[in-house]
């Protein structure tokens, strides 16, 4: 007999750590740039530039994690506050809800005999029930009780560490000026190295994905290095 070759399949499978890496990661190349930018418009001291860039890193660091951790937090709650809503309305009114079920599973394209059986067996087990209306009704997935710490150190830590790579620059140069120009380079190699591995990795066209990214802190930066400007007379 022909012996047949398994097809390999290619799906990108969503990842938290990934989603925390990008949110943090990517404000913290723009945002403290874009302060850095700012500042080297309205002020001649590269120490104050990086004692306020340190400043917001860590302050924005703080925030985003803790951000972080209240979403996953407000995720957890909002799953068990709705599956007690399910559970309720399994015991109080079980008609409605196999009726429910069976308006899902002709949306699925079953037909009426296996629906019929399908609705037997999933509403005979209360749990499974539950189960089934809180995925396909609600489209609601159990989240990871540990998720909400894990999202909160990751967001904080790729901030930071997406901060320190623009403020960098201002460390090794004489002036605000010329650690803008090293810092302005620095941050757009690195995010459009960052948009196009993100992009890659999400299943969107990398090239397009590393130019809009780049382009996203260029605008951030441009326009915070206007305003300091514009308001410092110069």
């Amino acid at each position: 007999m022909p012996t047949t070759t398994p097809h390999p399949e290619q799906h990108l499978t969503s990842s938290a750590i990934l989603q925390d890496v990008v949110i943090g990661l990517s404000d913290g190349l723009t945002v403290p740039f874009a302060l850095a930018a700012g500042l080297s418009g309205a002020v001649q001291s590269s120490s104050l530039i990086i004692t306020a860039g340190l400043a917001e890193i860590v302050a924005g660091s703080i925030a985003m994690g803790l951000g972080g951790y209240l979403a996953g937090r407000t995720e957890i709650e909002h799953y068990a506050a709705e599956r007690a809503r399910e559970q309720r309305e399994v015991q109080e009114v079980p008609d409605v809800e196999r009726a429910e079920v069976d308006e899902l599973l002709a949306a699925m394209g079953l037909s009426a005999p296996t629906r019929a059986a399908a609705v037997r067996e999933l509403t005979a087990n209360p749990t499974l029930w539950v189960d089934f209306m809180m995925k396909y009704e609600l489209g609601l997935e159990k989240p990871d009780p540990q998720q909400a710490p894990k999202s909160a150190f990751t967001i904080s830590l790729a901030y930071a560490v997406g901060g320190l790579i623009p403020l960098s620059a201002y460390f090794v140069t004489p002036t605000p000026a010329l650690g803008l120009l090293w810092s302005a380079g620095l941050t757009l190699v690195c995010l459009l190295l960052f948009g196009y591995f993100k992009s890659r990795l999400t299943g969107q066209p990398p090239v397009w994905g590393a130019f809009k990214m780049a382009g996203t802190g260029a605008l951030a930066a441009a326009a915070a290095f206007l305003v300091a400007r514009q308001f410092s007379g110069s």
